[in-house]
């Protein structure tokens, strides 16, 4: 598994397993097999719901924590208990520490949670912390205020929303951009379909979904696709065996509609999206 290396040197899988809507058995399960197919970063939320699943699908897989990269997220409605909700989300992951904690969105007193975030690294609760749905002048805020630079902003990113700006300014400041959505959701079939990336799956011997992860991680963004079915696991880790040359890649980003589906914080609708999703 390809890795990148964050702003506090703690290395980190490039590709991870997303579970966003994936609770119960099913989200057990299918987190066992992610596990047991390479994926090395499981990513989770307090708003999901389903920490304790995942962390039954961790103990089930019998793999020793140290080989995993366990990311979870604060719901908004805790940023003013953040640390007491990290502790929680400990013990629902069945875990002494965690490698990422997120704020989920730039809502509510971000600065009280980020606060609680720096506190809980420095006691070796957490290995490193970030944020979510930031836009550039928000990060740049918290950077400015605040002792610890975020490590990562997980950022809703696919083809028909590539944030090439936005991923320049992480760059700038050295946060890891982070894609989540990397297939569009109810939108990847639309994107499946587009002549420029059948003609490159068909080039590449490759499926659509594995064209479209491929562009992202060669552009060092780090990607955590989402499956409860274990075919479409195993082809979503299946991605590191070939290359996209650099037309190919500029094909690609001319197909960018600069159209977010979920992470649009400067929407006051989003407000409410976010206490509920």
């Amino acid at each position: 598994m390809q890795t990148l290396k964050l702003n506090n040197g703690v290395e980190m899988p490039i590709l991870g397993f997303g579970t966003y809507r994936a609770n119960g058995d099913e989200c057990r399960n299918c987190v066992y097999t992610a596990i047991h197919t390479g994926y090395r970063l499981i990513d989770t939320a307090q708003v999901y719901g389903n920490e304790d699943a995942v962390g039954d699908g961790i103990a089930l897989s019998g793999i020793d924590r140290k080989e995993l990269f366990l990311v979870t997220k604060v719901h908004i409605r805790a940023y003013e208990h953040a640390y007491a909700s990290v502790l929680d989300s400990l013990r629902k992951l069945k875990t002494d520490y965690l490698d990422l904690v997120l704020l989920h969105w730039p809502f509510g007193n971000c600065y009280a949670a980020w606060r609680d975030l720096e506190k809980l690294c420095g006691e070796g609760r957490i290995r490193t912390i970030g944020i979510s749905n930031f836009n550039p002048d928000r990060m740049i805020d918290l950077i400015g205020f605040n002792r610890i630079v975020p490590a990562v902003n997980q950022v809703e990113t696919h083809l028909f929303c590539q944030r090439t700006e936005q991923h320049k300014w992480m760059q700038k400041y050295g946060v890891q951009h982070m894609a989540y959505t990397p297939l569009g959701r109810k939108r990847a079939g639309e994107m499946f379909a587009l002549d420029e990336v059948r003609a490159l799956a068909e080039k590449h011997r490759k499926t659509p979904a594995q064209i479209l992860l491929r562009f992202l991680i060669q552009q060092n963004i780090a990607v955590i696709p989402k499956s409860v079915h274990e075919e479409r696991i195993r082809e979503n880790i299946d991605i590191f065996d070939f290359e996209l040359t650099a037309e190919e890649q500029d094909t690609l980003r001319a197909l960018d509609q600069d159209a977010p589906m979920i992470g649009n914080p400067e929407n006051p609708e989003k407000v409410e999206t976010a206490l509920t999703w």
